[in-house]
């Protein structure tokens, strides 16, 4: 070919001699194609073991544990039974925090429950806006965990056992599928409340490099504390430094081989590139105010407010965060964690539920709706759930002034997802006539996580992490978990 014959296309896309060729070994650069050591990107979109349905996930854990009695377990049996005393049958093997045996008491909800859509779904009269959604929603009755403490009972739910120094699911995720996003995390926490007794355990990246760890992001002021410049300093001068600590760490790896070394230097370059990025992540000003009244992002606070979520205007944080998520996974955020503490009600039960499940109702619906509108549901999971459920029995501790809350109860409780391939308007298992424990189809925390994973492309037997000599996985290796079928569509 004559060199007058070249067209412009062919000098833009020949990789052999034109600025194709450029173009492609940058972007192979930026995947790690080209990378040795420490300069492969940890964080490289990459692959799962085949074909995904969902892409991101935004898990909101209701930290605490709310009463899946009051909330989305229908039981009128329970009713006609209120005020008496608990089966015999079911005294002899419990396990509760504070209950006293001998003179516990069934207790039926005060909540009315109704249908809703054409599944038929059961919500109590406090969730009306999550009603509405009843069709794109898989309602699971059944869960179960081995724990029935709440930190444990948060870890298992997070990391899959109850052990401190594990990996929670989005750290698995962030490893196993890096980001679309170099310019942000790939693994985010939204905390609202008065914060959960798990803390900082339930965003641990634990024995996976640590640029997996989740990141905490702030609603209101900067959104990363120490994220901004110091008064003086100019980019160009930061970008410097950076570049020489870069060389210094690379240096230290191709000598010791650490992969920690290359997360380290992960986290710097993304800290720079996120300087920018997040500031613009949490501006709501190109929101329109249709889209900020739907999540009721400006609700004022109820006059009667709960004593257990603390201080602050929590309805307004909890619809910031519920939309931060939505805008986090548009921008290509892989694991959302947002985090709202506490429902732990031991006592006076109906006030203090009432305030988390009304903040709670609005947002959560908005999002489910936002993300379908925006078309983003069938590749946005959306999990919500805390850490066990709560009893049928009347809390009857010692010292407590009449019986006004529930207990600790890992044997059966409510989670609900939507998005991301999962069954939308199913109800998946049955509990007893009480709520005390499955009648069918329970469902193990670790079967979840493994059924979770698999919408994600990825097998949970294979995502794996050698430490100490063993390979470990977010399931746990001890026991014999598998995905449920009948959760996905």
């Amino acid at each position: 070919m004559n060199t007058i014959d070249v067209t412009r296309r062919d000098f833009f896309t020949t990789a052999a001699s034109g600025l194709g060729g450029i173009a492609l070994s940058t972007l192979l650069d930026q995947q790690g194609a080209f990378a040795t050591g420490a300069a492969a990107n940890p964080l490289a979109n990459k692959p799962g073991h085949f074909p995904a349905k969902a892409k991101s996930c935004i898990y909101i854990f209701l930290a605490g544990a709310p009463s899946q009695l009051d909330l989305f377990d229908h039981k009128p049996v329970l009713q006609k039974l209120d005020g008496q005393k608990m089966p015999e049958s079911l005294a002899a093997g419990a396990k509760f925090a504070f209950i006293q045996k001998d003179t516990a008491r069934l207790m039926a909800s005060n909540r009315k429950f109704t249908q809703h859509g054409q599944s038929g779904m059961w919500f109590s009269d406090l969730l009306p806006h999550l009603g509405t959604c009843a069709d794109d929603i898989c309602m699971i009755n059944t869960m179960q965990t081995d724990q029935f403490n709440h930190h444990p009972a948060q870890l298992m739910m997070q990391c899959g056992q109850a052990r401190f120094g594990l990996p929670t699911m989005g750290s698995w995720l962030s490893y196993g599928l890096g980001t679309e996003n170099q310019n942000l995390p790939s693994y985010v926490v939204l905390s609202a409340g008065r914060g959960s007794s798990g803390g900082a355990t339930l965003w641990s990246n634990g024995y996976l490099p640590s640029v997996h760890a989740g990141v905490l992001l702030r609603s209101q002021g900067p959104p990363i504390l120490d994220l901004e410049n110091p008064a003086g300093l100019p980019d160009m001068l930061q970008r410097k430094g950076l570049d020489v600590l870069r060389e210094l760490n690379q240096r230290r790896y191709e000598e010791i081989h650490d992969p920690e070394i290359a997360s380290r230097i992960a986290n710097y370059e993304m800290a720079f590139r996120m300087q920018t990025e997040a500031p613009k992540l949490t501006d709501l000003s190109s929101e329109t105010k249709q889209t900020l009244e739907d999540y009721g992002v400006n609700r004022p606070e109820p006059a009667e407010r709960s004593g257990s979520a603390g201080v602050g205007d929590q309805f307004s944080s909890f619809a910031t965060n519920c939309l931060l998520a939505r805008r986090m996974v548009e921008s290509g955020v892989r694991f959302v964690n947002i985090i709202f503490a506490s429902w732990d009600h031991h006592s006076n039960l109906d006030k203090e539920l009432r305030y988390n499940a009304t903040m709670i109702d609005q947002p959560i619906a908005a999002l489910i709706n936002d993300l379908k509108q925006r078309g983003l549901l069938d590749e946005t999971m959306v999990v919500c759930g805390g850490e066990f459920g709560r009893t049928p029995l009347g809390e009857n501790r010692p010292g407590r002034d009449g019986v006004t809350g529930r207990d600790h109860h890992p044997t059966a409780f409510s989670m609900f997802m939507a998005g991301g391939g999962v069954r939308g308007g199913y109800t998946h298992g049955e509990t007893d006539e009480i709520g005390w424990s499955p009648a069918r189809d329970p469902v193990h925390i670790n079967d979840l996580q493994a059924t979770m994973l698999k919408q994600f492309g990825i097998d949970h037997l294979r995502l794996t992490y050698r430490t100490q000599g063993v390979n470990l996985r977010l399931t746990n290796i001890t026991r014999e978990a598998g995905v449920i079928d009948a959760l996905v569509s």
